[in-house]
């Protein structure tokens, strides 16, 4: 007995009920499962409730023909299309590859032929997922910190445009904040660097579970994270920067037996405003995380410079400093 093929289902497109019934039991028989339609509007109807791998559809149809069919299906499904046609002299390989099909078989043909095809539209399928799942985990390696799995630097600056883009065109709010791990290096030194990557692992998975899914966070490099805050303005940030820090504040690390250590962050944070430049949000951020290394460590520093058209006597360049 044949072993199916569980993941492939096929449909075969036919009105002719003993082309259609001899297809359906052939390639039943040779492994795989296999469902069948008499008009387009049957084989639309199936593909509402069925995952098909490959459709064999035959050219003239009642109704919508065989190439029409093609173009509903690869339009609205990921599916690959074998065509039928026993009109040799009225249809070509490249004008049925041009509508969408992936091969064209002309009647009357051996079954053993269709099986051969077949087999390679489906080798032919798998290839194309495979190296778009390598293309995909290259990109994603591309972008992401190699320890903390968090998006890089790189990824930051462009992420950063992007958002700032959509601010200039919708007038939507954009906070930035910049965490650092206070004496980290004492803690690398005292315990060592694998410890010290424990911690890093940790601190970066604390800030993804803070954050909402529009947000996004980075490592900025060394012991300091960034994250991307769309839509939120400076007080809104200020609630996410502080569920953060308490979040760090309650850990617990063990870099030695019997060895309890907690560990803090110091957090900037700072809201764009329409037309900066990339460049002085960062370093208004940057500059708020070390206002709060210099007021003590485990706090967060809000520094805000108040848009032009907004203020009366205020210098733009002057900064608004809170922290906490």
């Amino acid at each position: 007995m044949v072993k199916k093929k569980m993941d492939e289902l096929v449909l075969i497109v036919d009105d002719d009920t003993e082309i259609k019934d001899s297809m359906h039991e052939f390639i039943t028989k040779s492994g795989y499962n296999c469902i069948t339609a008499s008009s387009a509007e049957e084989a639309v109807e199936l593909l509402k409730s069925n995952h098909v791998n490959v459709a064999i559809a035959d050219i003239m149809l009642p109704g919508k023909d065989g190439l029409e069919l093609t173009d509903i299906m690869k339009q609205n499904h990921d599916i690959d299309v074998i065509v039928m046609t026993g009109y040799s002299n009225e249809y070509s390989y490249e004008e049925v590859i041009t509508k969408g099909a992936s091969d064209l078989i002309f009647k009357p043909f051996r079954f053993e032929e269709l099986l051969l095809r077949l087999k390679k539209v489906l080798k032919n399928r798998q290839v194309i997922k495979d190296r778009a799942r390598v293309l995909d985990k290259l990109e994603q390696l591309a972008i992401t910190d190699g320890l903390t799995t968090l998006y890089n630097l790189r990824h930051f600056y462009k992420q950063l445009e992007v958002e700032i883009g959509r601010c200039s065109r919708y007038g939507h709010s954009l906070s930035l904040l910049l965490l650092d791990i206070d004496n980290f290096k004492m803690y690398n030194d005292s315990y060592g660097h694998l410890e010290g990557d424990k911690v890093l692992v940790r601190i970066s998975q604390i800030i993804k579970s803070c954050l909402r899914t529009m947000d996004s966070a980075y490592r900025y490099g060394g012991e300091e994270f960034t994250v991307i805050l769309p839509e939120t303005k400076g007080k809104k940030a200020k609630n996410v920067a502080n569920r953060i820090k308490r979040a760090v504040e309650l850990e617990r690390f063990l870099p030695e037996p019997d060895k309890v250590v907690t560990i803090t962050i110091s957090i900037g944070l700072t809201e764009y405003f329409k037309n900066e430049q990339l460049s002085k949000v960062i370093k208004r951020a940057d500059q708020a995380m070390y206002n709060s290394k210099a007021q003590g460590r485990n706090r967060i520093s809000f520094l805000f410079v108040e848009p032009p058209s907004n203020q009366n006597n205020h210098n733009p360049d002057k900064p608004e400093i809170t922290t906490n």
